[in-house]
């Protein structure tokens, strides 16, 4: 079954390239436009996979292509709105057994760092917080694009995505085979210029 995913959560959640922008800007993940997924992967009994996503999260990030380390980004994960298409599934997912969503409501990213490695492209580094245990992530992370939107509005979109390894968030995956003891994490977002 599933496991801990996040980042999410999110997240992640996540993600800082460099705009053509002169400095620094906050942006607002947009959610309410359903242009942001946290979604993830993980082997089912080495057999075939499950897909699913978080369908509540909220997050926030700043750029500056100036001055990379100036830049964060922030990304809460509601755990119980977990969806893989299956609700008994679901539901053993977030039980004890797995995500525990009733004692560990929440996942969370708070970056600590990003390094360009390219046009577009870099590595965001930060904390993820999941099932009560804090780890250090790295996310290759790409911006998609970015411009001014219909509506007068400055948007950027980025996605990104890693590998999680469950153990390391103290989900016992023991009685299960080694191919879903990592899970994939993707995220995308579109951002919302303050």
């Amino acid at each position: 079954m599933l496991k801990k995913s996040l980042l999410a959560s999110a997240v992640a959640a996540a993600a800082l390239i460099p705009l053509s922008q002169a400095q620094a800007a906050d942006y607002v993940i947009d959610t309410e436009g359903q242009h942001a997924f946290v979604q993830f992967k993980i082997s089912h009994l080495g057999m075939s996979y499950i897909l699913g996503s978080f369908e509540e999260f909220s997050g926030d990030f700043t750029f500056d292509e100036d001055d990379l380390d100036a830049s964060s980004v922030n990304v809460e994960v509601q755990i119980d709105s977990l969806n893989s298409n299956h609700a008994e599934r679901d539901r053993h997912i977030l039980s004890g057994d797995f995500l525990n969503a009733s004692e560990y409501p929440t996942a969370t990213f708070t970056s600590t760092g990003f390094e360009s490695t390219g046009d577009d492209e870099g590595t965001l580094t930060g904390e993820l917080t999941l099932h009560g245990e804090t780890q250090e992530i790295e996310m290759p992370v790409t911006l998609i694009g970015q411009g001014e939107d219909p509506w007068g509005n400055y948007r950027a979109g980025f996605e990104g995505s890693t590998t999680l390894v469950l153990d390391d968030y103290g989900i016992d995956m023991s009685d299960f085979p080694e191919a879903m003891h990592e899970l994939e994490l993707y995220v995308t977002f579109e951002g919302i210029r303050q």
